[in-house]
C-alpha cells in the first residue's frame, strides 16, 4: 500500500485516518483511536501526515516527526472548502489530506514542547487575572448594595475594604458581610501572589531568551508580550513580512473590495484574542511618549494622531511593530508601506464614519 499523504481528523477519542497514494486516490480509510495512529504510521515509509492544528495535534505532530513523517498542520479555516457534499469524520480526513497537497496552502509550524509550556503558563495566568477582576467586581457591588460607592481603580477599592474593616460601627454592614468581605480580600490577596509568581517566571524566560530579549527592545513590548510571542510564533519564520504577522494576529483592516474599489472596514480580529489583547495593550502604553519624540517614528505617529482616532493609531502602532525584522534586528525603524499616508487617511475616514 503506497501511501503519500496521510490525513488524520483529531478526535479526544477516536480519529479518522485517510491515506492517498501519489495520484491522490484514496487507498486507506480506518476509525482508529488516538494512540493507534503512532503505530499505524511506525508502519509506513515516510510520508506526508496532515493534521488540523487543534488542542493535541502538536504533541501527536512532534511523535509522528520523530518517525521520519513530514508533519503539515493547517487551521481549520483553510480545510472547510474541501469538505465534499455531506459533512463526516471520513470526509473530514479527506478533505485534510486533499488540503495537505495543494501548494498555496499556509500551514502552521510545529510547536516545541518548551513553547506549548509558556503557552499553558500565560493561559492560567489569564484565568487567574479573570478571576481576580471578577472577584473585585463583586466586593463592589456587595459595598454599593450597602450604600458605599468605591471609586474606580484597585487602590480606591483596597483602601475603601481597609477603612471598612477599621470601622466598626456606622459603617452600614452587618457583621457577617464584614467577614465575608474579609474572606473575599484574602483571596484577592492570594490571587495576587499567585500572578506576581507567574510575572516573576515570565521575567525570567525573558532573561534566558535571546528572541524575548530582542523583542523586549522594541517600545510598547514587555515581558508578557515577548513570552506570548516567542510562544506562539517561534523565531517567525513562518511570516514572510510584518504585515503577514498583523494580519494573523487580525490587525489589519478588513476587506470588501468590489468592483475594483477598495473598501476598508474594522480590523479583522482573527488570531489569538489574548496576544492582541496585550499587543494593543503595549502599543497604547508606548504612543503618548514615542509621538512627542523628535524621531522620524515621533514624526509619523504624530501625523497618524492627527489623521486618526487614538485607538486605531494604537492599532497601526501594534501592526507596525510586530514586525520579524524587528525581532531579529535586521529592518529600520521605520513604518512600512502598508502604514503610510494613504491608509492611514482612508482608516480615519472609516473611523469618524463609525464614531457617533
Amino acid at each position: 500500500m503506497d501511501i503519500h499523504v496521510l490525513g488524520i481528523d483529531l478526535g479526544k477519542n477516536s480519529c479518522s485516518v485517510v491515506g492517498l497514494d501519489p495520484t491522490g486516490r484514496v487507498v486507506l480509510r480506518r476509525r482508529m483511536r488516538r494512540e493507534s495512529i503512532v503505530g499505524l504510521a511506525a508502519k509506513l515509509p515516510g510520508c506526508v501526515v496532515a493534521m488540523e492544528a487543534c488542542c493535541g495535534a502538536h504533541h501527536l505532530g512532534r511523535l509522528l516527526a520523530a518517525q521520519g513523517h513530514e508533519v503539515r498542520l493547517m487551521s481549520p479555516e483553510y480545510v472547510r472548502p474541501y469538505v465534499k457534499a455531506q459533512k463526516n469524520d471520513d470526509r473530514d480526513a479527506e478533505a485534510i489530506a486533499e488540503a495537505a497537497t495543494r501548494p498555496t496552502m499556509r500551514f502552521v509550524a510545529l510547536k516545541t514542547e518548551a513553547q506549548l509550556d509558556v503557552q499553558i503558563l500565560h493561559r492560567v495566568r489569564d484565568r487567574l487575572v479573570g478571576q481576580r477582576t471578577a472577584l473585585m467586581n463583586q466586593v463592589r457591588s456587595i459595598l454599593l448594595e450597602r450604600g458605599i460607592v468605591v471609586p474606580q481603580g484597585r487602590r480606591k477599592l483596597l483602601d475603601a475594604l481597609s477603612v471598612l474593616s477599621s470601622e466598626s460601627e456606622g459603617s452600614g454592614v452587618g457583621p457577617r458581610v464584614r467577614l465575608l468581605l474579609d474572606d473575599m480580600l484574602d483571596q484577592w490577596r492570594g490571587l495576587d501572589r499567585r500572578i506576581a509568581a507567574l510575572d516573576d517566571e515570565f521575567a525570567e524566560m525573558a532573561r534566558n531568551d535571546p528572541a524575548a530579549r530582542r523583542l523586549a527592545t522594541i517600545p510598547g513590548v514587555g515581558v508578557l508580550n515577548a513570552t506570548a510571542l516567542v510562544a506562539a510564533i517561534g523565531d517567525g519564520r513562518t511570516f514572510n513580512r510584518g504585515r503577514d504577522l498583523s494580519a494573523w494576529l487580525g490587525l489589519v483592516p478588513r476587506q470588501a473590495t468590489t468592483g475594483g474599489k477598495p473598501k476598508l472596514l474594522g480590523i479583522t480580529k482573527r488570531g489569538s484574542k489574548y496576544l492582541r489583547k496585550l499587543i494593543i495593550q503595549g502599543a497604547r502604553a508606548a504612543l503618548p511618549g514615542l509621538s512627542r519624540t523628535a524621531t522620524p517614528l515621533g514624526s509619523w505617529l504624530r501625523g497618524l494622531l492627527s489623521r486618526a482616532h487614538t485607538r486605531s493609531s494604537s492599532r497601526w502602532r501594534a501592526s507596525w511593530c510586530e514586525s520579524p525584522g524587528h525581532c531579529c534586528g535586521t529592518r529600520p525603524h521605520s513604518p512600512p508601506a502598508e502604514l503610510r499616508q494613504h491608509r492611514g487617511d482612508r482608516l480615519a475616514a472609516t473611523t469618524r464614519r463609525r464614531e457617533p
